[in-house]
């Protein structure tokens, strides 16, 4: 187990380092610069700031454009701008940083570092994350083990029309509507806000809505498959009780798929959501993914991005995991 856990920890930093390396060199692609504006910056006021945040100069920028040409982009893809530093220093200049755990300056929220930025957001989305996840894990695999043991029946097709609605309905739709019904209608929740355990309630359920229908149907077709196998029917002939059949015997088997899929999604929800935390006015890291890319703020972008991919290699461990303790026929060493 620990020699395991071990490569596994090694190909954590191998999928960090090719991540963080892409993503560095994307962002040297794309068109425009984190200091472009309708307003032309002063060349001299420019070269500071490009010394203070450790990007790029003509050589860099050159380098840029034949890798623009040659991806079919255009020659003027990439701007000129003043000398500072090359592709290639600010590459070993950014391992280094991060090397000592510093995720640079922003570029977008001034004199404040990728670091604060995320330790100040990340502990919400996770709080957040957290709620909705064993939401959509507890209530998906309960309601996909009920529909698969009354399959056939009203239940079971009511329990798969509730999945499809959940699953059609977005956030941005099913967000207002419970605010509007418990929040301003029934007055028994808050609206929007993060402060009390009060205000998880709303944005988790509206987060997790869409999730639990997934888990659900996809445990509700594993459990169907494993109710047919040779040991179920054995265990029903000896007479013992559907609930133990389905719990004590099924479930450990049927179970293994939506593991599966519990792994990416805790990456995905531990991260925030932009439209849920928008929604409900709540400060977490969610906006942080989609606005870095929009703002070009490269530092910000590589700081998220290691953030969901070290998730999302942790949370596959801990499925792996969870295989080895739910099914004793699987060996992590082997």
């Amino acid at each position: 187990m620990a020699a395991y856990i071990f490569r596994r920890f090694l190909s954590l930093l191998a999928v960090l380092f090719c991540v963080v390396s892409i993503t560095f060199f994307l962002i040297r692609l794309a068109p425009g610069g984190p200091f472009s504006s309708e307003r032309k910056i002063p060349a001299s006021i420019e070269k500071q700031l490009l010394l203070k945040y450790k990007l790029d100069g003509p050589e860099g920028r050159a380098m840029g454009e034949r890798l623009a040409r040659k991806l079919g982009m255009g020659a003027g893809a990439v701007e000129t701008t003043g000398a500072v530093f090359s592709v290639g220093e600010q590459y070993f200049l950014y391992l280094w940083d991060l090397l000592h755990g510093d995720l640079r300056l922003s570029t977008k929220y001034k004199n404040r570092t990728v670091n604060e930025l995320l330790a100040q957001t990340l502990p919400v989305s996770a709080l957040l994350g957290g709620a909705a996840f064993f939401i959509a894990a507890f209530a998906g695999v309960w309601l996909g083990s009920l529909a698969a043991a009354r399959h056939h029946t009203a239940v079971d097709a009511a329990s798969m029309l509730a999945a499809l609605f959940a699953i059609s309905a977005p956030a941005f739709i099913s967000g207002p509507l419970l605010v509007y019904y418990f929040g301003l209608k029934l007055g028994w929740l808050p609206v929007g806000g993060w402060g009390s355990w009060s205000c998880v309630i709303l944005p988790a359920i509206t987060l997790a809505g869409p999730y639990v229908a997934y888990v659900a149907r996809l445990m509700r077709t594993s459990m169907l498959e494993v109710l047919g196998q040779d040991y179920i029917r054995t265990a029903r002939a000896k007479g013992l009780p559907e609930r133990v059949v389905i719990y004590k015997h099924a479930l450990k088997a049927a179970i293994l798929p939506v593991v599966s899929y519990l792994g990416p999604l805790a990456a995905n929800l531990l991260t925030g959501s932009i439209v849920v935390e928008t929604i409900f006015n709540i400060p977490g890291a969610g906006p942080f993914f989609v606005n870095s890319i929009q703002n070009r703020d490269g530092f910000l972008l590589g700081g998220v991005v290691i953030v969901y991919c070290t998730l999302l290699v942790l949370m596959n461990l801990a499925a792996d995991l969870a295989y080895g303790f739910l099914d004793r026929r699987i060996k992590l060493d082997a």
